[in-house]
């Protein structure tokens, strides 16, 4: 299935190269929940450091049915595909407890029942 794909380039110039990545991470996210309605990739390349060099940063904005998933991955990597690496590893672990949720998988608490009357009584 195709995502349709939004990639956003910041303090740098475009790259194929770097498209290709993004469009490669976002086909295995629609692998892995198909249910994928929008995925919106930023990255950024705020300011080069002296000493550290150019740190990468990359948001990823997944729209899914009834939710909005974000991943704000913010640690740098001089590679910009160390960062996409990671920040679509963190998406994928998101989307996995999403997937996990909408299945049923994972039990919640109920809005109806207080839970200090659930507390074992002395």
């Amino acid at each position: 299935m195709q995502v349709p794909l939004e990639i956003t380039f910041r303090g740098m110039d475009p790259s194929p190269a770097v498209e290709a990545a993004v469009t490669h991470w976002a086909e295995r996210l629609a692998h892995l929940y198909s249910r994928i309605e929008l995925c919106r990739v930023w990255i950024d390349l705020p300011h080069r450091h002296r000493r550290r060099g150019a740190l990468f940063q990359v948001r990823i904005s997944l729209a899914v049915p009834g939710n909005e998933i974000a991943v704000a991955h913010d640690h740098g990597h001089a590679d910009v595909y160390l960062a996409l690496a990671d920040a679509f590893l963190a998406a994928r672990r998101q989307l996995q407890d999403h997937a996990r949720i909408r299945r049923g998988d994972v039990k919640t608490a109920r809005p109806d029942v207080n839970p200090a009357a659930l507390a074992p009584r002395p």
